[in-house]
């Protein structure tokens, strides 16, 4: 029975139940958490198929396309005045901002951050605000790619169903995996793909329990919207060559390229959304600019606009010059800059493939002067950096390796593109350490590098682990009144204060007794005995950022302090009672996981 003390947003989060039998049986049975993960993704399917063909009404409308055509497929557009289309988008994305300003002022949540920090809760309300901001921005023209509200949406539906079931933690983190997972396998026709990518991205674990009802959403996404639109999300990459074994050194060498680049790419976003917070326009205003220098860049090419799935079978069947393949490079990944960074709404998911791919060419034209032996096709080079560059973009090098095992159905392919993206993966984490989407969290103060759930460990602070009862000294004490006031043997340490009773530091009762000092402690203070003057504790810390603490101080406890300013001592914390209780509430959350399963 649910509990009749609910807090308010807690009951109002919780208001829609599914019956108590049904909610018995998804909780009681792994067959229920499989047969809601089918359920979850069949909707995915649905949602993902009907913002796709909504956004290609909208070129169609907009840009006057013939029927089935890709927009970024374009040479050039049939009338200029289109490229007024993403300045109209600006402008609806800019009213949209005005109204969530007036209610909403915290960020929103994604699928990453709901299962990292809030145990898989989303807000169903935000995600379809976020999609539909993604609909326009895509829809309009604007550089983006419609996988983040793919992904939103669904995981927000997920979240929505799971608590109505009144999930535990686990099983709901899951389940939002889930709607991850036929989101991205329905968009791309790749259940493998999909399933890796909640895995990876969304979960941040794979194992046995979660394998089937994440493999479950995936299929059923896919079969959804291939019963719907056939294989219209099929990326086809036509005809590529044999590989041999002298062409792993050159798509190693392509790996660690497409990361540098990649870093580029997420550090260009974010000087862009730098200068616009510096500048002084309106924040309703910074997608109407960036709509028109989007438009601007479509009057040379239009392969810039919108996600890129046009651009990206164009390049893959034709051969290009060095010179066209730097112009669009250059102009795809200041499109894609500039449409984030001044508010449109979306992600480089595709954006990351086309210019992975347009790379990959790229260095297909260089390989065979460098690497006499190597024998790869250009459409190989691009499948290989496609992959590579998605990896250091989004992360999950096992992702994209499926993706491109499932574009190809060729496995010497896909052994050849995990070298290249494990050479990525690694470069972009020892170089920069961060995928776009944990950067964007970087940059606003969370401390989120996947998906893994670190909710728990916010709650375990120091302020909950410190002892209040402190034994304090004015720092002006001369050793011999330390010595009486606390016998050896008494205590360890004994924090000081200053003559403002503001923190001054630590010290550690054996030194006092020192036999140096025997003469000298009539006279002499203890501040010379101080240590860690600089090195304290705030309240607000939790146990792993209090156990990096003592670990590059090199202490065995330090002090709390309120706050940096007034360092008024509040209580004291040791290493080993910091790691005893970390290790404690780390094996009590895996008892309960391993309990569920």
């Amino acid at each position: 029975m649910p509990s009749r003390h609910r807090h308010p947003r807690l009951a109002a989060a919780t208001r829609f139940l599914a019956p108590g039998r049904l909610r018995a049986l998804i909780r009681a049975s792994e067959l229920g958490l499989v047969a809601a993960g089918a359920v979850v993704g069949a909707i995915a399917g649905l949602v993902v198929t009907g913002m796709s063909l909504t956004t290609q009404l909208m070129h169609q409308v907009l840009f006057q396309l013939p029927p089935g055509d890709r927009l970024s497929a374009m040479t050039e557009l049939a009338h200029k005045l289109s490229l007024l289309a993403p300045v109209a988008g600006g402008v609806l994305v800019g009213l949209m901002l005005i109204g969530i300003s007036r209610w909403r002022k915290r960020p929103m949540i994604d699928p990453i951050e709901a299962n990292a920090l809030h145990g898989g809760r989303m807000s169903i309300i935000d995600s379809i605000i976020l999609t539909v901001q993604n609909i326009i921005s895509n829809g309009f023209g604007a550089s983006v790619g419609l996988e983040a509200g793919y992904t939103q949406i669904s995981s927000g539906i997920a979240s929505r169903l799971g608590l109505a079931a009144e999930m535990r933690r686990s099983d709901l983190r899951t389940l939002v995996g889930c709607g991850a997972a036929a989101a991205i396998a329905t968009a791309f026709n790749a259940p493998l793909t999909g399933a890796f990518y909640a895995f990876e991205l969304i979960i941040g674990s794979y194992s046995i329990a979660n394998l089937t009802p994440v493999v479950v959403a995936a299929l059923s996404g896919t079969l959804v919207a291939r019963s719907l639109v056939g294989s219209a999300f099929l990326i086809d990459v036509g005809e590529f060559g044999v590989v041999v074994n002298a062409d792993y050194v050159p798509a190693l060498v392509l790996g660690i390229f497409c990361a540098g680049f990649g870093i580029l790419i997420m550090q260009g976003v974010t000087l862009v959304e730098t200068l616009a917070r510096r500048s002084r326009v309106p924040t309703p205003l910074r997608p109407v600019l960036g709509g028109a220098a989007v438009g601007a860049l479509a009057l040379i090419s239009p392969q810039i606009l919108s996600s890129g799935h046009g651009a990206l079978h164009l390049n893959l069947d034709t051969a290009a010059t060095a010179g066209s393949l730097l112009t669009i490079i250059a102009m795809k990944s200041l499109a894609s800059a500039i449409s984030i960074g001044s508010g449109f709404r979306g992600g480089l998911f595709f954006a990351s493939l086309l210019l992975g791919a347009l790379f990959g060419k790229l260095f297909a034209l260089v390989a065979p002067h460098v690497f006499d032996s190597a024998t790869l096709t250009p459409v190989i080079y691009a499948i290989v950096g496609m992959s590579a560059l998605s990896v250091a973009v989004i992360g999950g090098p096992l992702t994209m390796t499926f993706l491109a095992l499932e574009m190809t159905g060729d496995f010497p392919i896909t052994a050849l593109v995990l070298v290249a993206v494990i050479a990525s993966s690694i470069t972009v984490r020892k170089t920069f350490g961060y995928s776009f989407a944990t950067w964007r969290f970087h940059l606003r103060g969370e401390s989120i590098r996947s998906a893994h759930d670190i909710g728990w460990i916010r709650t375990l602070t120091v302020g909950r682990l410190m002892r209040a009862d402190v034994r304090t000294i004015r720092s002006d004490t001369t050793i011999a009144v330390f010595r009486r006031n606390f016998p050896l043997g008494s205590t360890q340490r004994v924090v000081a204060l200053d003559q403002s009773e503001r923190y001054a530091g630590i010290v550690l009762v054996p030194e006092a007794y020192s036999a140096d000092l025997d003469e000298l402690a009539a006279t002499t203070t203890i501040d010379g005995l101080l240590r860690y003057r600089a090195d304290f504790l705030q309240p607000h810390m939790n146990a792993k950022e209090a156990a990096t603490m003592f670990d590059n101080t090199e202490s065995e406890a330090l002090a709390v302090v309120d706050n940096p300013v007034s360092r008024k001592v509040i209580g004291l914390l040791t290493e080993s009672h910091t790691l005893r209780r970390y290790s404690e509430e780390l094996d009590r959350r895996r008892r309960e996981l391993s309990g569920e399963l």
